[in-house]
């Protein structure tokens, strides 16, 4: 298991280390959550040599490994050379992969992340030849195009023609929102392993879920008031840590909204948050909740 941060966009110069330890705190603590999960960091960015710079810098400053952003369906990053506009040319792709993959060592993990294509679907297979031929080592498949955004449903079938061609890896993401829907695309897609993102902010315990389930041991999921107890205090007080007051408290209404397909009750208190400003206020909510 992994977690990967949220991107960094390289242009065309190497970034300060700050940067790096602004996206990813886990430097601080040997690249690895408060629960021992390697984190990650992601590049975002179109160019072979700046990606390969910053990825050796990422690798020097101790992160356990680089995901590559390739499937970002942002205008502006895409306007930008940069996420899923690269899948127009897979070539592209592989340039990449392979000049980070000549600055770190062989068995140093380098991932990459993906769509099913821009427009359309018609590149599936070349994407994922791409990816493996340059030797990374997983996959990952956002099962849209970019064109779809996030529009239901997830095209689960067409990642079981990437595993087809693929000699690495290859993970399915999108629309994995619970259990059941785990065992679904498993089934669909053909592979044996699944990334979360929205659906696991949404239901923070939903990768312990799929666990037991694998491991056919017994788990009781999460109940709001422990997220209340544990999740939303602990997500408020690391935010404060490294960052600002405004921005702590501006995160944790944001987080507040994503939990709300999980739990209904989020949704009335962040009605009562959105009017809160300070750190003082919002522990203080956070302890009536509770």
């Amino acid at each position: 298991d992994h977690c990967v941060t949220e991107f960094i966009r390289v242009t065309d110069k190497l970034l300060p280390d700050h940067i790096f330890y602004k996206y990813c705190p886990e430097l601080h603590t040997e690249g690895k959550t408060l629960a021992g999960t390697p984190c990650f960091i992601q590049l975002l960015g179109g160019q072979p040599s700046p990606m390969a710079e910053n990825a050796h810098k990422a690798f020097e400053l101790g992160a356990p490994g680089i995901d590559l952003n390739f499937g970002c369906p942002a205008k502006t990053v895409n306007r930008h050379d940069g996420g899923a506009t690269l899948l127009k040319n897979p070539e592209r792709l592989y340039q990449i992969i392979s000049a980070i993959k000549n600055v770190v060592p062989p068995d140093y993990p380098v991932t990459a992340k993906v769509r099913l294509g821009f427009a359309d679907k018609t590149l599936v297979k070349e994407i994922a030849q791409a990816v493996s031929d340059a030797n990374a080592h997983r996959l990952t498949v956002h099962a849209r195009t970019k064109m779809e955004g996030y529009r239901p449903p997830a095209h689960w079938e067409f990642i079981r023609h990437m595993t087809e061609v693929s000699r690495i890896p290859v993970v399915a993401n999108g629309d994995i929102w619970s259990v059941e829907e785990y065992k679904k695309c498993i089934e669909i897609s053909g592979c044996q392993d699944v990334a979360l993102g929205r659906s696991l902010i949404a239901t923070p315990d939903l990768a312990l879920q799929i666990k037991n389930y694998v491991l056919k041991t017994q788990y009781q999921p999460l109940k709001w008031k422990e997220v209340t107890e544990r999740f939303l205090p602990l997500f408020f007080q690391k935010s404060l840590e490294f960052r600002s007051e405004k921005y702590a408290v501006a995160r944790a209404k944001q987080y507040l909204k994503m939990l709300s397909p999980g739990y209904s009750e989020a949704k009335e208190l962040f009605e009562t948050f959105k009017r809160i400003s300070t750190s003082h206020e919002a522990y203080q909510l956070f302890l009536k909740t509770a």
